[in-house]
């Protein structure tokens, strides 16, 4: 039996995790570690089980970080900005040699983390990042479909949308501010490139794709690290990734804002009195997107990860296509779920190699799609479902339900 701690354990997609680690029989202590130790206690009682603790823990102090960890067998770590915590959090758990897992989704900063890979073998670490929906599910979907359905692969493209959760705070908002401002690295033509999201070349990315549950909708170049880590591991020419957020009409408000230069913490004087022009934006923005989800009905939280792999099968082209969806779930479970299964394949001892590694690096994914498909499109909360295509040259397509 072991122990697993979740940091940020009380976030949208860090309490996912946490009860879905609460809930197997692996591990006979969670604990959840986070800023607000009295929320972290009030979710370790309703979970109930008898082995979820609450710990308290300041994501930016190494020996707060270190203080939270001891004696865990595993970290998961659920705390955002990843850019501005990952390298601490992580370079503390290496210290302890304690195993770790993360959902880090900013590629400005996973170049620097696998920096990490010799002082994690050093410490006999196995440490997997990125291991959420995108990155983690994709680059596993991207890494079956290479290795067993086709004989040469070329391209992998990845494409994500959801929105409606419940709620979306300032961090949230100056994440995808963050996203929108900072070069985005695509692999094109068999080499990285960056580009802008407000430039021209990132303007000639963008397109539409059509999710199942969510219809036609217009995707952007996002910054997410499967551009850097997939052509490490696969033979491929090409990797890209373009996401959105719904209610489309608020995507698009806050790329407007960010392009102004709205995102700005400068302030200005404003009657005297200084204003940052991120303050307002945050707050006319939170304000706007409740208008929009009532104004157009939107429901329950909804989203769609959709994996399109291109290659050769007995020298015919082929495209495969993977849709992930849920109806109910939104970004928490598609999320939090993954994180989970990561942390469980850890302690099981499924995760073999030391070092800073990307899940394509370590992870079976038919291991990983046998223990998902259990909690994924099977009955659960998020009410989604696991969509495969296969388009054979002649342009048919052949549809299947996982």
């Amino acid at each position: 039996m072991s122990k697993v701690v979740v940091l940020g354990g009380c976030g949208a997609v860090g309490s996912v995790a946490v009860r879905t680690l609460a809930g197997q029989a692996a591990f006979s202590e969670v604990v959840i570690g986070d800023m607000n130790v009295a929320k972290a206690q009030e979710l370790a009682t309703s979970i109930g089980a008898g082995k979820v603790a609450a710990v308290e823990v300041d994501a930016a102090d190494a020996r707060s970080v270190q203080h939270a960890v001891a004696g865990a067998d595993v970290v998961l770590n659920c705390v955002g900005p990843f850019y501005k915590t990952v390298k601490t959090i992580l370079g503390t758990v290496i210290s302890a040699g304690i195993d770790y897992v993360d959902i880090c989704d900013d590629v400005d900063v996973t170049l620097e983390i696998l920096g990490l890979n010799a002082a994690a073998k050093n410490a006999g670490v196995t440490a997997v990042i990125g291991m959420g929906a995108s990155p983690g599910v994709t680059n596993l979907l991207a890494k079956y479909l290479a290795d067993t359905q086709l004989d040469e692969t070329d391209s992998v493209d990845i494409f994500h949308c959801h929105g409606g959760e419940p709620i979306e705070g300032a961090g949230v908002i100056g994440h995808r501010f963050h996203c929108m401002s900072i070069d985005i690295p695509m692999f094109l033509d068999g080499a990285l490139r960056s580009v802008k999201y407000f430039g021209s070349d990132g303007i000639a990315l963008r397109q539409t794709f059509n999710f199942p549950v969510l219809g036609e909708v217009p995707l952007y170049p996002y910054p997410h690290p499967e551009q850097v880590t997939l052509p490490r591991h696969l033979k491929l020419r090409q990797v890209t990734n373009k996401g959105s957020v719904l209610p489309i009409a608020y995507y698009e408000l806050t790329a407007e804002l960010c392009r102004l230069g709205l995102s700005s913490r400068e302030p200005v004087e404003v009657n005297g009195r200084p204003v940052a022009p991120y303050d307002f934006a945050v707050a006319y923005l939170i304000r706007e997107r409740d208008r929009l989800l009532r104004a157009t009905n939107f429901g329950s939280p909804r989203g769609c990860m959709s994996v399109v792999v291109k290659g050769r099968k007995d020298g015919q082209p082929r495209e495969l296509r993977v849709h992930i969806s849920s109806a109910a779930g939104g970004l928490g479970e598609g999320t939090g779920i993954p994180a989970a299964i990561g942390a469980l394949l850890l302690s099981q001892g499924k995760i073999g190699p030391t070092g800073v590694l990307p899940p394509e690096a370590c992870i079976d994914p038919a291991e990983f799609l046998a223990l998902a498909t259990q909690f994924i499109g099977r009955g659960g909360s998020g009410g989604g479902e696991i969509l495969f295509e296969s388009v054979a040259a002649d342009g048919r397509v052949t549809t299947m339900k996982l």
